[in-house]
Parts: C-alpha cells; structure tokens; sequence
C-alpha cells in the first residue's frame, strides 16, 4: 500500500509499547512531514543510541565502561541503593536529597514469568558489598514482584549490611519512576529495615 521504505519505518515503530497500527501509521506521516533536518537529527539520535551500555559497576547506563554516578567521588560509595532499572535511578535523582550510588537489578524476579533469581544483577551486588558498606536501601516498587525481590535480598543481605527499604509515600502497586519527587523523599526519609 505504502513504499516499502514508510512501510519499514510503521513497522518498526510498532515494536514501541502501547504503539498499534494506527499509532505508528500517524507517526510515521508526522516524521515525514518534518523537515529534513528534524528528521536527521531522530536518525542521530537513533544511530547514538548504539554507543549507550550498562556500568561495569553498577549496571546503570553508560556511554563509558563506569557511569558518572559510580565515577563521582563526591558521593558516598558506602550507601548503596538497589533499584529495578536505571529509570528508576532519574527518579530518585529528580528529588536531589539522595547522595549515595546505586545498583540495578535489571528486572524483578516474577516466577510466573519465568525471572528467578540468577536472572538478575544480584551477584554483582554482593562483590560490591565490604565492611565499609553502612547501609543497602531497597529502593523496588511496592509491587509483589517488587516486594518479593525485597525479601529475597534482605534475606541475602541482613547478615552483612544494614537493610533497609523505602517507606510510606509509595503507593502498593504504585512504579518509581511515576513518583513525584517529593513523595520519593519523603519515602526516603521513612526507610525501615535491619541491621
């Protein structure tokens, strides 16, 4: 119906969440309505995506081998708080209260689908883990995905490090990243846990 070349890119914009065909029709006609430079700079973008990997420490996104976060010697790298993606981290980076590092467990374990343990970024968290370590903060959605994560690290970790994890603020089956900032803070400052 359409040149093959539009047809790709309707294709190809589908693979986006919550994009059907319709959606990606409309905003394939939207791009080729820009003007060329418009146009060149989302293929930019696009193609400077491929240069974007994990931390080699944290799991974070990068452009280098070592996030800026986990490069900063400003910040305490004896406070570590664990996170399901890195999206997760501009939340809680929005609030500009928290000045420890992070950790990224690049998912949760969910049985049903299959996600166990071994799956995730964990035993890299454990290298990470010394005595000068003052405190890990369970920083999960209060989901039951995210909860049962929670229970499983603390059980992991209580032994070794002060535990804690995010407080009230945080609705149950609420996501991180769609916290306002002050609500995060205020679950931050609420934390409970084990030492």
């Amino acid at each position: 119906m359409y040149p093959s070349q539009l047809e790709n890119l309707i294709f190809a914009l589908q693979r986006l969440p919550g994009v059907g065909a319709k959606t990606a029709e409309r905003y394939a006609f939207t791009i080729m309505d820009w003007a060329p430079e418009k146009r060149k700079e989302l293929i930019d973008a696009l193609k400077g995506i491929e240069k974007v990997r994990y931390c080699e420490v944290c799991g974070n996104l990068s452009e280098g081998a070592v996030c800026s976060i986990c490069e900063n010697q400003n910040r305490n790298h004896n406070m570590i708080c664990v996170v399901s993606y890195p999206k997760d981290i501009a939340a809680i980076e929005n609030m500009q209260s928290y000045d420890g590092v992070y950790h990224v467990l690049n998912g949760l374990i969910n049985t049903s689908k299959g996600i166990l343990p071994e799956m995730l970024n964990i035993d890299s968290l454990f290298k990470r883990i010394s005595e000068d370590t003052q405190e890990v903060i369970l920083a999960l959605d209060p989901t039951v995905e995210g909860e049962t994560t929670s229970l499983y690290l603390e059980k992991l970790l209580e032994k070794h490090v002060k535990v804690t994890k995010l407080a009230h603020g945080i609705p149950v089956g609420g996501h991180l990243d769609y916290a306002d900032s002050r609500t995060l803070a205020k679950a931050f400052e609420g934390r409970s846990g084990k030492q």
